[in-house]
């Protein structure tokens, strides 16, 4: 007797890649609608929310030491600008929890939006900006300028960790390539 394992791995990876046949059907642009929990206040969000704001949107994992520079980073940016930016870290590892987020998060004193990536957005993610928004060690990160617009653009931003300056470099050129 022949194994089912194969046919259900292929189910799977396929589910999850761009174009699979069981890839939720997200256009690129619902992914701000998708609904997050900050892991910290327990408050439940839409990056859709934030639409008239320039927000930094990071894809991360626990685990991931580059992950914790980039978001040193992001807390230097805020000492510069405040809350004129909306920082979203967003954990993309399906093996971490709410919980090990929010420990990461206090633990080294990170104070913006945390949130687990449900599997749709992380598929809507790969989508829109491709397999790097998921690599963590590449510290990815995309801008989404909704100032002055009803329509959010976003970009993906150059991999590796990003300086603060270079951050409000990128904030301050905007969405347009």
């Amino acid at each position: 007797m022949k194994s089912k394992a194969p046919l259900i791995l292929s189910i799977f990876v396929f589910g999850l890649l761009p174009g699979g046949s069981l890839s939720a059907q997200v256009s690129p642009r619902d992914w701000r609608d998708i609904p997050l929990r900050d892991v910290i206040s327990g408050e439940t969000f839409r990056i859709s929310d934030f639409a008239d704001q320039t927000v930094l949107l990071e894809s991360f994992a626990v685990w991931c030491p580059t992950c914790t520079k980039q978001q040193e980073e992001v807390r230097k940016l805020h000492e510069q600008v405040g809350d004129r930016v909306i920082s979203i870290s967003l954990d993309v590892d399906p093996n971490e929890d709410e919980q090990l987020v929010r420990e990461h998060a206090l633990r080294n004193g990170f104070h913006w939006r945390y949130a687990v990536a449900p599997p749709e957005l992380t598929r809507a993610l790969i989508d829109r900006f491709g397999t790097a928004i998921v690599a963590a060690p590449s510290a990815p990160m995309i801008l989404i300028c909704g100032e002055g617009s009803e329509d959010q653009e976003a970009r993906l931003l150059k991999r590796g960790v990003k300086k603060a300056d270079r951050l409000l470099e990128e904030i301050q050129r905007g969405c347009s390539s």
